[in-house]
């Protein structure tokens, strides 16, 4: 599976982007896509994730009513509109995939095997 993220850029306090993740190749199995971003210095940190369906999500608790993940018809787009983005938001936002997730959390690194590049986010005060 290959993951190509785009859509980050340079938006200032309140502000609002949308990323887009676009999934390529062997999709057959992939149950989960999710968004994790990584400030400099830091861990990388879950944002939110989706099943293939696109019925059901997680998101972690400083993104709910902020931001919304969603799939395009095809269902090998993902989306991630962002609004009200903050400084603390500023970050590479990168998309992962997870085939066969079966008990993992959506939250964990474990439930994913297929990373694409980062995107960066700056949110300037």
């Amino acid at each position: 599976v290959q993951l190509q993220a785009s859509g980050g850029g340079l938006v200032q306090t309140g502000g609002s982007l949308r990323l887009s993740c676009a999934l390529s190749g062997s999709t057959f199995g992939v149950d989960v896509t999710g968004w994790w971003r990584q400030a400099p210095g830091k861990e990388r940190e879950f944002v939110v994730a989706i099943n293939w369906s696109g019925t059901a999500t997680l998101y972690q608790d400083s993104v709910k009513g902020r931001f919304t993940i969603s799939k395009g018809n095809a269902r090998t787009t993902v989306y991630l509109q962002m609004s009200g983005l903050k400084p603390e938001d500023t970050s590479v936002y990168y998309c992962a995939a997870g085939k066969y997730s079966g008990g993992r959390a959506w939250s964990a690194l474990s439930a994913y095997g297929y990373w694409g590049h980062g995107t960066q986010v700056t949110v300037s005060s």
